[in-house]
């Protein structure tokens, strides 16, 4: 019939612009869109006039029942009455257990790839969810209280399922994904299958985002070993206030000793930090602010640590290749070593913070307060220092056990006292710069297999005990 005809026409072009050539442009679409959220501009979303226009549509089609299948879109309107139970596109399955005995109109369109017109923003803002299942668009005749729709998941990496409606008027009307009046029913990860019940009708879908392990065992090892080592710390501390008279005598055992206490002190207030972020992260209210400021000092803290090992490995090599009197004096040293340990890690914190979160891709939302890696890769703002300390370090011990190999034992005290330092200093340099480099190493293996427990257990592990295992004896040496 002609009414049909045109219903054809009108899902044929509709789908069309919804095929997978036409994501890039969707995409600079909906961005645009998140700049007028993030800078209070009039907002305006094609993408959501687009799914307004399809529902306005389908509230005006002939009162008949029909069922139309294109390659993109499934139109199907019917009447039932009692109770309703479908499955469209074998992709999704709606059910309506009961209408009160009235015969209802109900019209449901089914979209095979609308995920590539539709952002995956939801209230949070967040970045890292993806729309994992078909879009559904439902209307009925008379109201309906109760309905339940089964998703295909079309991607079996992701987790984390949110039942969702498109909500026309979130954002000041830009529409964004909701889950009010919807709720998670099953997750069923043999049948790849979501089940959500919802008390009201419009267009539907499901969010997941990379599933990360979320194990208890994994927090037992963490918060017992970041325990063990904050009180690891403090020995360590308390063990160098004892000692700090004897080791100004020689210059180069106080700087030694001065960068031991600079890097303890780091490591500790890094993980104070941590505990904070892990309680903000799992808090059920979240506070953006709160965790970007966590995220903010563990990232300085951290990077501390490391500039602190850079410092001292520099010590240990302008000591060894200096063999004759003069040269820097230990307050020049002593600034040099301050403005490495503290200053570059400021500069480098301040310019991520600055550069990455006006666009909201400083942190990572709804997970844990650290740096994002999915939107902005701020994350490489640690990674690539760290590792690249680890790299300069190992080429310095090489140079330096090199250097100490070939030189003669001196024959004055003194000398002897100052090589007995500096082998002292290269067997710590030794098991930390490996160490803190594998931990590191696993931590950006976390980054390229998200779901691998054994990364995640070997990580944590590291990570807790870094302290007792390795750095605490260094402190006593």
């Amino acid at each position: 019939s002609p009414p049909n005809i045109k219903a054809i026409n009108v899902l044929i072009t509709a789908g069309v612009l919804t095929i997978n050539g036409t994501k890039q442009t969707w995409n600079f679409l909906n961005n645009n869109d998140t700049r007028s959220i993030l800078n209070n501009t009039d907002p305006e979303s094609v993408s959501s006039s687009f799914l307004d226009s399809l529902e306005t549509i389908t509230s005006h089609l002939v009162n008949a029942t029909f069922d139309i299948t294109t390659d993109f879109i499934q139109l199907n309107r019917t009447t039932f009455t009692d109770t309703f139970n479908a499955e469209f596109n074998s992709s999704v399955t709606i059910e309506i257990p009961e209408s009160n005995g009235d015969n209802k109109t109900i019209t449901m369109i089914v979209f095979n790839s609308l995920d590539n017109v539709l952002p995956a923003r939801n209230e949070a803002n967040s970045s890292l969810n993806s729309i994992n299942g078909r879009v559904v668009l439902v209307q009925s005749s008379g109201q309906i209280k109760n309905i339940s729709f089964t998703f295909d998941i079309l991607n079996d990496t992701l987790g984390n399922p949110e039942c969702v409606f498109w909500n026309f008027s979130l954002f000041d009307g830009l529409g964004g994904w909701d889950g009010k009046g919807c709720e998670l029913v099953l997750n069923i990860n043999e049948t790849e299958t979501v089940t959500c019940n919802c008390s009201h009708l419009t267009s539907f879908s499901i969010l997941m985002s990379p599933n990360s392990p979320k194990k208890l065992y994994l927090d037992i090892i963490t918060y017992i070993g970041v325990g063990i080592s904050m009180g690891s710390l403090v020995i360590c501390l308390i063990i160098e206030g004892l000692i700090w008279r004897k080791v100004r005598k020689n210059e180069t055992s106080y700087l030694r000793h001065v960068a031991i206490v600079n890097i303890a002190v780091s490591l500790l207030i890094a993980n104070i930090w941590f505990i904070i972020g892990a309680a903000i992260s799992d808090a059920e209210v979240k506070n953006p602010p709160a965790c970007t400021a966590a995220t903010f000092f563990i990232h300085f803290f951290y990077l501390a640590l490391f500039f602190w090992m850079l410092a001292s490995a520099m010590l240990l090599l302008y000591r060894t290749t200096n063999v004759f009197a003069g040269g820097l004096s230990k307050a020049s040293m002593l600034a040099i070593g301050f403005f490495l340990g503290y200053g570059a890690p400021l500069i480098i914190a301040t310019v991520t913070i600055a550069a990455t979160a006006p666009d909201n891709g400083y942190i990572r939302e709804n997970i844990i307060c650290w740096l994002n890696w999915d939107k902005s890769k701020a994350l490489l703002a640690f990674v690539i220092p760290a590792l690249s300390i680890v790299v300069i370090n190992l080429i310095i011990l090489v140079v330096v056990l090199y250097k100490i190999i070939r030189r003669r034992v001196g024959t004055t005290a003194a000398q002897a006292e100052e090589k007995h330092v500096l082998v002292v200093i290269a067997k710590s340099l030794a098991v930390l710069t490996p160490f803190f480099g594998i931990t590191w190493g696993l931590g950006a293996g976390i980054l390229a297999d998200p779901t691998n427990e054994g990364i995640h257990i070997a990580f944590a592990f590291f990570n807790s005990l870094q302290v007792q295992i390795h750095f605490l004896p260094i402190c006593i040496l």
